[in-house]
């Protein structure tokens, strides 16, 4: 964030009038500030060394460089870096876990209400992970067609531990994880942060996406 306190969003999207249309909604809100426009991803990667933003909204199909490898690019340096949100259209696109692998904080679509959209650069620029809820279904549907993971046991976490990544994975809340198993709200936060490390996840994305690779969470039926 700059010294007003508003984020610095990169945009980055091979369509002129995506980016103009989210410039002008930004401009009119004060705690979110573009810094640039990239056309596709060798862009994105190129600016953000340069400007330095809170957010990139990335697109994923673009030329020259596309958005998940630009995203693994960004994200390369590990937490305290630059975080991405792809925003896409997501009936054309099935390129959903590739892009939360990539080291995605959140995914949204672009036919959310723009409010919405707006929600999410903030979320994603507070430390938080999003994935909107039409692409968790995807998530899982990635998984319902790959190779079934082998459940059991994850080894250098606790059962404790294991039982709060497992309700991670089915899309809990840190204060619904509280209730179901019976401790306070920041016991549970102060357990997503060891698991964070324990996993070398970098946000809550990943931790979802740990939870099905470690056959915790079983996709349905």
């Amino acid at each position: 964030m700059n010294d007003s306190g508003s984020v610095r969003v990169l945009l980055a999207d091979d369509q002129p009038l995506v980016r103009s249309g989210l410039r002008v909604l930004m401009a009119d809100t004060p705690d979110l500030e573009v810094v640039g426009e990239a056309a596709n991803g060798a862009e994105a990667v190129r600016m953000s060394a340069e400007l330095a933003p809170d957010v990139v909204v990335m697109d994923i199909r673009m030329p020259e460089m596309d958005g998940i490898e630009a995203t693994r690019r960004l994200t390369s340096a590990g937490p305290g870096g630059v975080r991405v949100l792809i925003l896409t259209t997501f009936d054309e696109d099935e390129h959903v876990y590739g892009a939360l692998r990539a080291g995605a904080s959140g995914f949204a679509v672009k036919d959310m209400a723009l409010d919405d959209i707006l929600a999410a650069v903030r979320v994603v620029a507070a430390g938080d992970a999003l994935i909107a809820p039409g692409v968790t279904r995807r998530l899982i549907a990635d998984f319902v067609a790959g190779p079934a993971p082998a459940p059991g046991r994850v080894p250098a976490i606790t059962g404790r531990e294991q039982e709060v990544l497992t309700l991670v994975g089915r899309g809990r809340s840190n204060s619904e994880i509280a209730q179901d198993l019976f401790i306070t709200v920041a016991t549970t936060k102060s357990h997503v942060a060891r698991l964070l490390t324990k996993l070398d996840a970098r946000d809550r994305v990943q931790l979802v996406i740990k939870a099905y690779e470690l056959g915790l969470v079983t996709p349905p039926g």
